[in-house]
């Protein structure tokens, strides 16, 4: 049974930084690709950083050179390390896993059914 949990989110102010946590549950890292999507009300779920089977990482132009996507296998986690934080980063985060990159890979986020599991989000807050 696949479970993931989101953590670490909270309010910070501009330029600061925040690590999230996606602590995980019947996932193989080696045979799925793992993902950070963000979403703020309204808007559709944007991909930020994606993490494959085989350890290739991808950004969102917007967040290259500012997040990090990592991978602890020992600990079942993945994270998401954010610096010089934004106030249009402010979003809710989740963390995704898929066995298929079809989507994942290319920062989309898959259709209804399609399979992907997801948490349940942790709330980033940037202020000036």
């Amino acid at each position: 049974q696949v479970r993931l949990v989101e953590s670490g989110g909270g309010s910070v102010q501009s330029g600061g930084s925040l690590i999230l946590g996606c602590k995980t549950s019947g996932v193989d890292y080696y045979d799925n690709c793992m993902a950070w999507f963000r979403q703020t009300p309204g808007q559709e779920r944007e991909g930020v950083a994606v993490l494959d089977s085989n350890g290739s990482t991808k950004y969102a132009e917007s967040v290259k050179g500012r997040f990090t996507i990592s991978r602890d296998f020992q600990n079942e986690m993945v994270y998401l390390q954010m610096h010089n934080l934004q106030e249009e980063d402010t979003a809710k985060y989740y963390c995704a896993a898929d066995r298929i990159n079809t989507y994942l890979w290319r920062l989309r986020e898959p259709p209804v059914g399609w399979g992907t599991y997801w948490g349940q989000g942790t709330q980033v807050t940037v202020s000036s």
